[in-house]
């Protein structure tokens, strides 16, 4: 029996990166991803998309807010998701040692490259290059793949909200993760 190969194809260029600034393709292919995710139910808390310019508003914002640290991921060049490192506010000596990963997607249509699983670590290097030594999230009980994804990466459920989000009028449980970026050892 002979075995037929697929014609070469090429291969997907899969980059994560951490944004300082946009340009405007950028920005647009930015707010079309999320657009898609909130439509997909991954939304980072809006259930339904917000106006294209809100979106715009809420990106660039971003980007100047000093605690924030926005990373996109590309595919062939093209962003199709996000990610935030959020460090804890300056005060907080007691929680200075963690910082959360937030408002992570990747757009329904671009699913299934790694993409995800980029970012994730990626945020998980800067998180350890900050001197972080734990990683917090939070996530909707319906984000399923999600869940998947963070749980195969090491990162543990600690804790659930029965009303963490309320969608299409009904509560949706939330669960919390912790990943230790060093081990614990008291100090």
């Amino acid at each position: 029996m002979t075995q037929t190969l697929a014609p070469n194809l090429p291969v997907p260029q899969l980059l994560v990166q951490r944004v300082e600034d946009f340009t405007e393709e950028d920005l647009a292919a930015l707010c079309e991803a999320a657009n898609a995710a909130i439509l997909d139910g991954g939304g980072f808390g809006w259930v339904t998309p917000p106006e294209r310019s809100a979106l715009e508003r809420y990106f660039t914002g971003l980007l100047m807010v000093p605690e924030r640290e926005l990373y996109v991921a590309r595919l062939d060049g093209v962003i199709y998701g996000s990610a935030q490192l959020a460090r804890p506010a300056r005060h907080n000596e007691a929680q200075a040692m963690a910082a959360s990963l937030t408002s992570s997607f990747i757009a329904p249509y671009a699913r299934n490259h790694g993409l995800a699983r980029m970012l994730t670590r990626r945020v998980e290097e800067a998180a350890r290059a900050h001197g972080y030594r734990v990683l917090n999230l939070d996530l909707r009980e319906t984000q399923e793949a999600a869940i998947r994804l963070y749980e195969s990466l090491g990162f543990v459920r600690w804790g659930e909200h029965p009303a963490y989000a309320r969608i299409n009028g009904r509560y949706v449980r939330g669960f919390h993760y912790y990943k230790l970026l060093v081990p614990a050892k008291g100090g």
